[in-house]
């Protein structure tokens, strides 16, 4: 069985790492590159970098940041934020990332999934998806860092991802996003039992028992997180050892 991931996440804003709760009321938590050569060293699988007002601010992604964040990883490392074509991933290619994160302009426009998996591969597209369960229980899915809803559900928006050559989704649950209550275990586990391609969970840590359970009760592939890597509040090579204890498959 492959090893699970521990992904910290750095959600940038005017070059600032910050971290909100349900998308809104955002605190500065520190420098990107100082952060991602933190956790590199600290021993996390994976990095992700989200320039989150980019598709809102109608921008690109900050180039030169992730050009520094890459001179100072040795750990697979994904940009997302404002990718709207083939000439962004190549962009940010250049600059160092690993793989590409697409949410808003996936949405709009589905087939740019087809045309990133078709030019640099499945393993480069990660599929981001920000849903908001109803009372109803149904998901539906955000524009724009969660700024505006979709037509579209969860489940059917992941499985036609998958469909046009997705690598990975990182699906994070708006509900749960910085309540620290744990992560959206049961829609996670849908995903990922009806899915073949890798789950990440995000939205939700507070705890390491949280983590635990994303693995074995959401059968998630990784779990990211922020604010309790972030503020110091899960050491990760702490978790790392907790999960391993708790018969999680996990590299140290």
């Amino acid at each position: 069985m492959l090893a699970k991931r521990i992904i910290p996440c750095l959600d940038v804003k005017d070059g600032q790492t910050v971290k909100g709760t349900n998308f809104v009321n955002l605190r500065e938590a520190g420098d990107p590159v100082d952060l991602g050569k933190a956790y590199s060293e600290q021993g996390a699988d994976e990095l992700v970098f989200l320039d989150i007002t980019a598709s809102h601010e109608g921008r690109k992604t900050f180039t030169e940041m992730v050009s520094r964040v890459a001179a100072e990883v040795n750990i697979p490392f994904t940009v997302g934020g404002g990718i709207g074509s083939l000439a962004d991933v190549d962009r940010l290619l250049n600059a160092g990332a690993d793989k590409v994160s697409i949410n808003s302009a996936a949405l709009r426009r589905p087939e740019l999934i087809d045309e990133i998996t078709s030019h640099f591969g499945s393993q480069v597209c990660v599929v981001a998806i920000d849903a908001r369960q109803d009372v109803t229980g149904g998901w539906t899915c955000y524009l724009n860092g969660g700024r505006i809803p979709t037509e579209f559900s969860l489940f059917d928006w992941a499985h036609e991802a998958q469909e046009r050559g997705a690598g990975e989704i990182l699906f994070t649950s708006m509900n749960h996003d910085g309540v620290k209550t744990g992560f959206a275990n049961e829609a996670l586990r849908q995903l990922s039992d009806t899915l073949s391609i890798p789950i990440i969970a995000s939205g939700g840590a507070g705890a390491k028992e949280h983590f635990r359970d994303v693995f074995l009760i959401g059968h998630a592939d990784a779990a990211l997180a922020a604010s309790v890597f972030h503020f110091g509040e899960i050491p990760l090579q702490e978790l790392k050892i907790y999960l391993q204890s708790e018969g999680i498959n996990i590299r140290l």
